[in-house]
């Protein structure tokens, strides 16, 4: 499988639905990857089989402010000096990308730098989704070390970190942001090729492709009437019902009468009824048309330890019954469903920086 410039744009879409309402503005990681594409032909997608066992796989993302990704574009050449200092640390070749998270902006840069590198995007990535923290991944779940970690600009200015858990690690990038001007390209959690199928979130490529064609059928189609505590107003069938979005730098619950429909780790996107596009926090606004839909994340997350660290109490939502299970199976949704949607960090830590943050 490759993604070419016939296929981004559902796959951006589907990455943008992955973001939960946050990850960064997709629209300009979209064009970089539009651009590299152009340049430089397909990428071509590899499932964790295909990999060499003892070979580097690089996350690679970034992290930083959301308005200085929106008016600062970023240079070209950051995943060449990523990849050149990730060799140079593990002494071993990177054999192909893999996107640090696959919801937001970070979803289509992968794209865009496996392009331009020639390298291979494995079909997977670190979240299934797009999460505030950088250690909020699956290969923090599964033991593997968030360092050596490279930090870097389009200039190729470049900060190693080391010997850090994946918590400090964040600090350390955070604390890096303002020198590099509010943005950094980073991999960290760089695994070996044998590490991929049991310490990452499987099938997230082919996974954001199918739902920028397709998504399960909506919680609620209405319109915003509050944005300070997002409220939904039902329209059509949903006339009379009034749900509340609880959100931070993602959209991180739905409630209905008190009882959740939706709630994190679980992916809750919201549609722009007209465009059918994905809304992010920073741009819900009075009067909006929009569907709610709910995405199942990966199983890892509602583990003991996956909600521990990702689960509503790592956002500051205690005490919140389980949503119902949803029928849209993990790997996907349903195609027959396409035509319905057609028409905050935890309080003991300082906000942290999104990939990119949003705030």
């Amino acid at each position: 499988m490759h993604i070419d410039t016939g296929a981004l744009p559902a796959y951006a879409r589907g990455c943008a639905v992955l973001g939960s309402g946050g990850g960064g503005p997709v629209t300009i990681a979209r064009a970089a990857a539009l651009q590299a594409l152009d340049d430089h032909g397909p990428v071509r997608v590899v499932q964790p089989a295909d990999l060499d066992p003892d070979l580097l796989v690089m996350p690679v993302g970034t992290a930083g402010s959301s308005a200085v990704m929106s008016e600062r574009v970023g240079g070209t050449d950051e995943p060449l000096y990523l990849r050149q200092k990730i060799e140079e640390l593990y002494g071993t070749p990177v054999a192909a990308l893999m996107a640090s998270e696959i919801g937001g902006a970070n979803g289509c840069l992968a794209v865009a730098w496996a392009a331009r590198l020639g390298l291979p995007l494995v079909d997977a990535d670190g979240m299934g989704r797009a999460f505030p923290r950088m250690d909020q991944t699956v290969m923090q779940l599964r033991g593997i070390s968030p360092t050596p970690a490279v930090v870097c600009d389009g200039r190729g200015r470049t900060v190693v970190i080391d010997h850090v858990s994946g918590r400090w690690l964040e600090r350390l990038v955070r604390a890096a942001l303002e020198p590099f001007g509010g943005q950094v390209a980073t991999s960290e959690y760089v695994l070996r090729g044998h590490q991929v199928a049991s310490s990452t979130a499987l099938g997230s490529v082919t996974r954001a492709l199918r739902l920028g064609t397709a998504l399960p059928a909506p919680l609620i189609s209405g319109k915003v009437a509050e944005t300070g505590s997002i409220l939904v107003e039902g329209l059509g069938p949903d006339l009379g019902r009034l749900v509340r979005v609880e959100a931070g730098t993602e959209f991180l619950a739905v409630m209905e009468d008190g009882a959740p429909l939706a709630a994190v780790p679980d992916v809750i996107a919201m549609l722009d009824s007209r465009t059918g596009e994905a809304v992010d926090t920073e741009h819900v606004r009075y009067g909006l048309r929009v569907s709610i839909v709910r995405v199942p994340c990966d199983p890892v997350w509602h583990t003991p330890e996956g909600l521990r660290l990702a689960g509503p109490e790592a956002f500051g939502l205690f005490a919140l019954p389980a949503p119902a299970t949803s029928s849209a199976p993990p790997g996907g949704p349903p195609p027959a469903a396409a035509s319905a949607l057609r028409e905050d960090p935890p309080a003991a830590t300082p906000s942290p920086p999104q990939r990119p943050v949003t705030s």
